[in-house]
């Protein structure tokens, strides 16, 4: 490090002082996950949605590639209005001149959300690990406080990031981690801003998709939202939007100089705040939302098969996962592992308790009884985690007539019963068919959406509830319509 911190870092209040916000947003969510198990369509125009087989009549893109958005797809978009302007691969036919031409054409594929939760299940237990402060606000988007974890301090070398910084920081650095451990443990990609404050973060990660990192330091960030259309700003939908063009309001910068009073008058509340927004002055901290209904921990292995190596990843996963419990004073019922053999194929086991627990030694004596189904087998990842989370202060269940045959998952393949959790096992292989939904249930089974928060933080407490309902209904953050709630 070159040492030395970088200029407005201490002294900027309005960007939030040394606070260091990611916001994490998934490209084009849905189609990213059908490229990860089918990689023939890097590079095709993919369109996700409804209502395209033969015989239906109604139905939405979900989320359109970057290659199917040169065609004018859009997310929400009526299937009939995309198949229009682009046709199904699957109907064309170089031979017939009536047929669509093949380079103007796309792959549609159908919604699959159980296949869609188990990537973003992934993708969640790389933030997790990544910040001590997390807020999920849908499936395919996270704010990071990751100001213990890193600094505005200057590194050695120039910024490698788009954006207005000229200096490499530390948290440009951390950014890249960030965005490096997504792509490698969860196989999809995404990107990353960077600032002192949370709507400024909303605004870089959208500044440079796909795949993209821009890092907006303190001192830069009036300067940095100056240029934009006013919707770019967080918190303006096309009503406001308008209302603000009405005004002579068209760009950050104009919205920033504007009168406050005469904003308040138009827009109530919010005008002021919008105004502090554009300036770039957002002391909102990133608070989660909810209670979680489960922890986990995983961690990422070179492809093995040995089994002390298996185990002590195991112990220590289990041992980090019951002290997190222990640290928020949760107890849970239910106990599972996932293993993840080369190259993704996903299976998870679990065990359900008589009653709630705070049991360390039990964690791990579960675990390893749960991983001993694939002693023998390589494993590229293994994760521990606890379910059925319990936060009222209750007296735990005894463990008479706990019977460590009861609840175990199915095996892989196979046609084993649920544990009484409902607590199946994702056969092997299924994630990389996408035929597998048992483990995206979100029960007991290792399903990695159960505690995934919907909604955009501020919306409803900052009266704009129309107004983010109307953005993120049409398109939501990169282009993907929202589907309904995952919690």
């Amino acid at each position: 490090m070159a040492g030395g911190t970088l200029p407005g870092t201490a002294t900027d209040e309005a960007d939030g002082s040394d606070r260091v916000v990611f916001h994490v947003d998934m490209d084009c969510f849905y189609a990213s996950c059908e490229r990860l198990r089918r990689p023939e369509l890097a590079g095709e125009p993919v369109v996700v949605g409804m209502g395209y087989e033969d015989g239906e009549t109604v139905g939405a893109v979900a989320t359109a590639s970057y290659e199917a958005r040169a065609f004018g797809v859009e997310s929400a978009m009526p299937i009939s209005e995309a198949l229009d302007l682009l046709p199904r691969r699957a109907d064309a036919d170089p031979d017939d001149s009536d047929a669509p031409d093949p380079e103007a054409a796309g792959r549609y594929l159908p919604v699959d959300l159980g296949f869609y939760k188990e990537v973003a299940g992934d993708v969640k237990a790389v933030l997790r690990d990544c910040a001590d402060t997390l807020r999920e606000v849908s499936v395919d988007e996270a704010y990071l406080d990751v100001t213990d974890r890193t600094a505005w301090d200057a590194a050695e070398g120039e910024s490698a990031a788009a954006g207005p910084a000229e200096a490499r920081t530390l948290a440009e650095g951390y950014a890249r981690h960030v965005k490096e451990r997504i792509e490698r443990e969860a196989g999809v990609p995404a990107s990353v801003g960077v600032a002192p404050n949370m709507s400024t973060a909303k605004v870089a990660s959208d500044a440079d998709k796909p795949d993209g990192l821009v890092v907006v330091p303190p001192g830069s960030v009036e300067s940095f939202l100056a240029p934009l259309p006013t919707a770019e700003i967080h918190g303006v939908g096309p009503v406001t939007e308008r209302t603000l063009a009405e005004m002579g309001i068209e760009t950050a910068a104009d919205l920033a100089a504007a009168d406050p009073d005469g904003l308040a008058d138009e827009l109530g509340e919010r005008g002021p705040e919008l105004h502090r927004r554009a300036r770039g002055d957002d002391d909102r901290e990133v608070t989660p939302t909810g209670l979680p209904k489960s922890l986990s921990r995983e961690s990422s292995l070179s492809p093995t098969a040995d089994r002390e190596t298996k185990r002590e990843t195991v112990a220590a996963l289990a041992a980090d996962v019951a002290r997190r419990a222990r640290e928020r004073g949760c107890l849970y019922r239910t106990i599972g592992i996932k293993a993840v053999e080369p190259p993704y194929d996903v299976n998870t086991r679990a065990r359900s308790l008589p009653g709630p627990v705070d049991d360390p030694d039990l964690v791990e004596s579960v675990a390893f009884d749960l991983l001993g189904e694939f002693d023998g087998d390589r494993v590229r990842k293994l994760g521990v985690r606890v379910s059925n989370l319990d936060f009222a202060e209750s007296d735990q269940a005894t463990l008479g007539g706990f019977d460590p045959g009861d609840g175990e998952g199915t095996s892989a393949g196979g046609s084993g019963g649920t544990s009484a959790g409902g607590s199946g096992g994702t056969s092997a292989g299924d994630r990389a068919r996408g035929t597998g939904t048992g483990s995206a249930a979100g029960g007991g089974d290792g399903g990695k959406l159960t505690d995934w928060v919907d909604g955009e933080p501020g919306a409803e407490d900052e009266g704009e509830t129309d107004e983010a309902r109307d953005r993120r209904a049409s398109e939501r953050g990169d282009g993907q319509a929202s589907l309904g709630d995952w919690g």
